[in-house]
């Protein structure tokens, strides 16, 4: 059990059996009355955000939640495959649950996977990943205006705007938070 007195971002709690993540919270004392915490929770299965209100020294549960190391290792119809690296136990995530982070997944990349009672339900990449551009229109010599940029498409399907010197073949560093050119490598 967790006191709102353990309140602090980034806390993971739960209510009514849905795991929530503080996003924001103040600590109110009126003139009249007991003091309360207001919090803007962020449901972590679906990512909505509600309002919510507790009495200072309210009870809440600790949701059932733990972190592994896992490498992925293909990519399937339905979602993705994944290994425990302690068990060697595979497991399935469907696209929906890994949103916009499936497109930076590399064959044999390890990671952290958040599991809520057993069932994964989101990955902690690293900030940025090195990807090898498939596909892209050939640089014009000479056309270098500062900024000016071309889509390329790497190797996990992926379309980035890339600079106008990158070529197909060549090792880019995208950010996997905004899917952004980085560098090249």
């Amino acid at each position: 059990m967790l006191s709102t007195t353990d309140f602090r971002r980034g806390l993971k709690i739960e209510m009514d059996g849905i795991p929530y993540e503080i996003v924001e919270f103040q600590h109110v004392k009126p003139g009249k009355g007991g003091a309360f915490i207001r919090t803007k929770l962020k449901n972590i299965l679906n990512g909505r955000v509600v309002e919510n209100t507790f009495r200072s020294g309210e009870k809440v549960d600790k949701p059932d939640m733990e972190t592994r190391e896992m490498q992925f290792l293909y990519r399937e119809a339905e979602g993705f495959v994944f290994m425990d690296m302690t068990t060697y136990e595979q497991t399935h995530v469907g696209f929906s649950q890994m949103g916009d982070k499936g497109s930076f997944l590399k064959d044999g990349q390890e990671l952290k996977m958040l599991l809520y009672k057993g069932t994964p339900i989101d990955a902690d990449l690293p900030a940025s990943v090195v990807m090898e551009v498939v596909e892209t229109e050939p640089g014009v010599r000479g056309d270098t205006v500062s900024g000016a940029t071309k889509p390329a498409k790497i190797e996990s399907g992926v379309n980035v705007n890339v600079p106008l010197f990158i070529n197909t073949g060549d090792k880019i560093k995208v950010d996997t938070r905004t899917g952004e050119y980085i560098g090249r490598e």
